[in-house]
C-alpha cells in the first residue's frame, strides 16, 4: 500500500533522485517542443519606410491581405502580402502614424485590414522581431517564456538536495579558543565536579579502558532542572580538552517533514568526523529520549532511531574521536524514557538545585564581580539571602542579582540585605500595585484576612505545643505579607514564604500544608460566614486537593495497605476518602484558626493601613498581644 514514508524513503535514493531530475527536465523540454507551433517559411522585410503603406492604394488589385499587429502598442506593426510576392512586408510605425495612416490612407482609400490575430503571430514570430535582434535578446525571450518552467525544476533539485527551507540544523562549531569560563565557575556541586573529571579521565585514557575491554564511545548523558549548568558544563569539559565543540538545539530536529531530523543527525555527525575529536553538544533534547512507537506514525521515531545508531559505538575509526553529550530537563527517575535509548549512555550525569551553602557561595561569586563599592559587604546578610532563595537555580539566582542591580542604579542605593529581598521579590512575584478605590479597598480587607489565615494556620502547631513567640518566628520561613495586587500571580495578595530545602515530606508536614492551605478559606468563613467565602480560594483548594490525592489514593498513607489506588478504573471509593479527610482536615483549621479571631482582626486593620507587613512587624505586633491557644486533641 502507497504511504507518503514510503515515498520519503524513496526519495532518499541518490538513483531515485537523479532518476526524478531527468523525468522532470524531459518533461519541460517536451512540454515546450510541443508548445511551440510551426512557423511560416516566408521570408520577411522590415522596414520602417511609410511609402509601402501610401503606395497601397495603387497596389489594391495585388493586395493579398492587410494585418495590423500590436494597434495599441507605442510601435504598431503593418504586415503586408501581395500576390505573386513571397514576402512578407513588414512596416513597423509610431502609434500616431498608425493612426494618420489609418484615417488618411486605408479608410479613405477602402483599402481592407484586419487585426492580426494571436495564432497568426504565434506562427509568424519573425514578424514581431527587429533586424538588430540579436542571440541575447533570442536567449532572454527564451527564459521570458519559460521562466516558470525553470523556477520550478530549479525548485525540485533545491529541495532534493537541502529538504525544505528551515527545515536544516543549524549548528555552531566552537574551538576550544572561544570557549569562556572553566570548571572553577561552577561552584559548589563538588559531587558533579568529581563526575566530570572522571569523565575526563576516561576519554584521556581510552587505551587504559579497552585493556578492560570497554571499547566504545563514552555518550554523555546531564539530566536536571533548568539554569543548572548543564550547557557551561558541555563548554568545561571541550575546553579542558582541548577538542572543538559543536552545539546544536535538539528542537531543531524536529524539521517538519519525514526524514529531516534524520538527514540533520547524519549532516551533524559527517561535520564532527571530519574534525577528528569533538564534542556534539545537543541541548534540549527531552524528546528524542521518549519512548518509541507511541502512536502509529512510526516515521516520527526515524529521528531518534538514527541517533540510536550514531550512538551504538561505531566499530571503524570513523567518528572514534567523537563525544555525544545530550543535555535534558527530564531523567529516567521521574520520566519514562526510551530503554535502548538510555543504554547508549555509559555515563549519566545528574544535576540538582544548590543548597543553602553553595547559593550562599554563587551569590557572593555574583556579587563579587562588580565594581567596588556597589555592594555594601557591611549591610549584606547572605546567609539570609540563601535561606530565602531556596529551591533556586544558579540561573535565577544571577537574575535577582541582576534584578538587585537594576534597582540599586535606579534607586541609587547600595546593594544590601533589603535591596536583595526586594530583588528577589520583584524576580519570582513581579511588580505589585497599591490600588486604592472604593471597590479595591473592599477586596483588600478580604484579602487580609485570607493571607492572615495562611499565617496562622503556618504557626498554629507551634503555638500548641507552647513554644514561646521568639522561637515561632524563628521556625517560620514566612518572609511578608501583603495585600499588593500582583498582575503576574493575578492575585490581590500574597504571603511570601522562604522556600524549604526538603523534598521528603511525611505525612504529618503533609497535613499541616493542607491546613495552611486551608487557613485562607477558613478565615472567610469565620467572618463573613459559610455563604461569605470567595472565589480567591480558588488556588488553595486545587493544591490541598492534589495533595489529599497523594496522601490517600497515590501514597495510602492512612492505610495498612499500600498500593496505588490511582491505578484503578473504580474512582467512587477513592473520592470518598479524599471527602472525609479533606472534611476532617478543614473542620479542625475552622476550629482552630477561631482561637486567633481577635489577633486577625487587629492584624487585618495594621495591614490594610500599611499594604504590607514584614516577619519582624508581625511578631513585634504579636508581642504586644496576649493570647493562649488550647491543645486540641
Amino acid at each position: 500500500m502507497f504511504t507518503l514514508h514510503k515515498l520519503q524513503s524513496a526519495l532518499r535514493n541518490t538513483y531515485v533522485r537523479v532518476a526524478l531530475v531527468a523525468l522532470m527536465v524531459a518533461a519541460a523540454v517536451l512540454f515546450g517542443w510541443r508548445a511551440e507551433p510551426a512557423q511560416d517559411s516566408a521570408p520577411v522585410l522590415r522596414t520602417q519606410d511609410i511609402a509601402q503603406i501610401t503606395a497601397l492604394p495603387a497596389k489594391a488589385g495585388q493586395l493579398e491581405y492587410l494585418l495590423i499587429a500590436a494597434p495599441q502598442s507605442e510601435a504598431p506593426r503593418y504586415i503586408i502580402k501581395l500576390k505573386n510576392d513571397p514576402r512578407l512586408v513588414v512596416v513597423k510605425v509610431p502609434v500616431n502614424t498608425h493612426v494618420n495612416l489609418e484615417r488618411e490612407v486605408l479608410l479613405r482609400n477602402n483599402i481592407p485590414y484586419a487585426i492580426a490575430r494571436e495564432d497568426y503571430l504565434a506562427t509568424h514570430k519573425a514578424v514581431m522581431q527587429d533586424d538588430d535582434s540579436s542571440k541575447l535578446s533570442s536567449v532572454l525571450g527564451f527564459l521570458s517564456r519559460h521562466v516558470l518552467d525553470i523556477v520550478l525544476i530549479g525548485l525540485a533539485l533545491f529541495l532534493l538536495r537541502h529538504g525544505l527551507p528551515g527545515a536544516g540544523l543549524n549548528a555552531s562549531v566552537l574551538t576550544p579558543d572561544q570557549l569562556s569560563g572553566s570548571m572553577d565557575d561552577l561552584i559548589g556541586m563538588e559531587d558533579i565536579k568529581q563526575e566530570v573529571l572522571h569523565l575526563e579521565d576516561m576519554i584521556r585514557n581510552r587505551a587504559l579502558y579497552k585493556e578492560h575491554d570497554i571499547d566504545k564511545p563514552f555518550n554523555v548523558m546531564l539530566t536536571g532542572p533548568a539554569g543548572t549548568g548543564k550547557t557551561k558544563l558541555a563548554g568545561y569539559l571541550a575546553k579542558r580538552l582541548d577538542i572543538p565543540l559543536i552545539q546544536a538545539s535538539g528542537s531543531a530536529l524536529e524539521s517538519g517533514y519525514i526524514g529531516g531530523g534524520s538527514k540533520a543527525l547524519h549532516a551533524l555527525h559527517r561535520k564532527a568526523c571530519a574534525r577528528g575529536k569533538c564534542i556534539i553538544f545537543l541541548d534540549e533534547a527531552q524528546s528524542l529520549f521518549m519512548p518509541r512507537g507511541r502512536g502509529e506514525k512510526k516515521w516520527e521515531d526515524d529521528t531518534a532511531n538514527t541517533l540510536l545508531g550514531l550512538l551504538d559505538g561505531v566499530r571503524s575509526d570513523k567518528g572514534a574521536g567523537v563525544i555525544w553529550v545530550v543535555a535534558s530537563n527530564f531523567d529516567d527517575a521521574s520520566t519514562r524514557m526510551d530503554e535502548a535509548m538510555l543504554r547508549r549512555f555509559s555515563v549519566k550525569i545528574n544535576f540538582r538545585l544548590p543548597n543553602k551553602g553553595e547559593r550562599r557561595e554563587l551569590l557572593h561569586s555574583f556579587l563579587a564581580r562588580k565594581a567596588d563599592g556597589c555592594v555594601d559587604w557591611q549591610d549584606l546578610n547572605l546567609d539570609h539571602v540563601a535561606e530565602i532563595t531556596a529551591n533556586l537555580s544558579p540561573a535565577l539566582l544571577q537574575t535577582v542579582v541582576e534584578r538587585a542591580s537594576m534597582l540599586s542604579i535606579q534607586e541609587k542605593q547600595i546593594i544590601n540585605t533589603d535591596l536583595m529581598f526586594r530583588a528577589f521579590e520583584r524576580a519570582t512575584i513581579g511588580l505589585t500595585d497599591r490600588a486604592t478605590t472604593a471597590e479595591k479597598t473592599r477586596q483588600r480587607e478580604r484579602v487580609a484576612l485570607h493571607e492572615l489565615g495562611h499565617f496562622f494556620m503556618q504557626i498554629d502547631p507551634w503555638l500548641r505545643q507552647g513554644m514561646p513567640l521568639a522561637e515561632v518566628k524563628e521556625r517560620s520561613p514566612m518572609l511578608k505579607i501583603s495585600t499588593e495586587s500582583v498582575s503576574k500571580l493575578n492575585a490581590l495578595g500574597y504571603v511570601l514564604s522562604a522556600s524549604d530545602d526538603v523534598a521528603l515530606r511525611t505525612l504529618e508536614e503533609l497535613e499541616r500544608d493542607v491546613i495552611q492551605l486551608y487557613g485562607g478559606v477558613a478565615a472567610e468563613e469565620l467572618f463573613y460566614g459559610a455563604r461569605g467565602i470567595s472565589v480567591g480560594s480558588q488556588n488553595d483548594i486545587e493544591k490541598a486537593t492534589s495533595m489529599l490525592d497523594l496522601m490517600v489514593n497515590k501514597l495510602s498513607m492512612y492505610s495498612r495497605s499500600k498500593i496505588d489506588h490511582s491505578q484503578f478504573k473504580d474512582k467512587e471509593a477513592d473520592l470518598g476518602q479524599v471527602e472525609a479527610k479533606a472534611d476532617e482536615l478543614y473542620t479542625y483549621t475552622l476550629q482552630s484558626i477561631a482561637d486567633y479571631r481577635e489577633q486577625i482582626a487587629e492584624l487585618k486593620d495594621v495591614l490594610m493601613e500599611q499594604y504590607v507587613l514584614s516577619k519582624d512587624a508581625i511578631f513585634a505586633l504579636l508581642e504586644k498581644q496576649t493570647f493562649t491557644v488550647q491543645v486540641q486533641a
